[in-house]
């Protein structure tokens, strides 16, 4: 663990991470930019938080991108988001994978263009074996879908007399989830003074401690980080027990 400031507890850092990154472009329109100049400086600021967190010791950053309401936003910003999508994991892919950076993407790819499908795969397929910290980026994702699909594919079980309806159960669900295989967020920050999930991880946010900041997401530096994590540690997490219990 590399540079963690003292005033953090190296016991209580958060092991996932999820970022709603929100003020792109209220922070290009206050410099007179275009909204696009917005989401190039939040692709900077993303990739320093995703080495913060590498180096302070957490293990999972899930970063929301694009969600399926966002294809309601003017095409030309819609085009520009696919485009430095494709071409920051053809610019940083060989760096994270030196880095030990492990990516993964959820959400519905098939709707995304197709050259940049095939660079998501070629990312994930790289990367697959890494382990200094798990990468996952959600694009196209919309919680409330990811649900409904998960409860699509169980029913056809049922009705197929793969599955007892009686053996569904929580870990089932999760199991068709598109987070399968990463533990739930245990701190979500989401920036520029939004309170809200917007149809993102409503699943697996059941439990994960929330901070919100009025900082747009460009200027959502290392300090700024450092202090969401401050918050964190100052929480008493319970999971819905009371104190007495989870130290008996």
């Amino acid at each position: 663990m590399n540079s963690l400031p003292p005033e953090l507890n190296p016991e209580k850092i958060p092991q996932h991470v999820a970022v709603i990154m929100d003020g792109n472009g209220r922070w290009a329109s206050s410099r007179g930019l275009p909204r696009i100049a917005g989401h190039r400086q939040g692709a900077s600021t993303l990739k320093q938080l995703l080495r913060c967190c590498k180096d302070w010791g957490i293990k999972a950053l899930t970063a929301y991108a694009f969600s399926t309401e966002n294809w309601q936003r003017p095409i030309e910003e819609v085009d520009f988001l696919m485009h430095l999508f494709e071409r920051l994991l053809r610019r940083e892919l060989a760096q994270m994978h030196q880095e030990g950076v492990r990516i993964s993407f959820i959400g519905d790819l098939s709707a995304l263009p197709s050259s940049l499908q095939t660079e998501m795969e070629r990312s994930m397929t790289e990367t697959l074996h890494n382990q200094a910290i798990h990468f996952t980026v959600a694009v196209n994702y919309g919680s409330r879908t990811e649900i409904t699909k998960a409860c699509r594919q169980i029913s056809q079980l049922v009705q197929q007399g793969q599955l007892s309806a009686e053996a569904i159960n929580e870990n089932l669900v999760e199991k068709y989830l598109y987070t399968a295989d990463t533990p739930a967020p245990d701190l979500l920050i989401r920036t520029s003074g939004e309170m809200r999930l917007s149809n993102f991880l409503l699943w697996q946010m059941a439990y994960t401690e929330m901070y919100f900041t009025d900082i747009l997401w460009p200027d959502f530096d290392t300090e700024a980080f450092h202090q969401a994590l401050l918050s964190y540690q100052k929480r008493d997490r319970r999971f819905g027990q009371v104190k007495a219990l989870l130290s008996a």
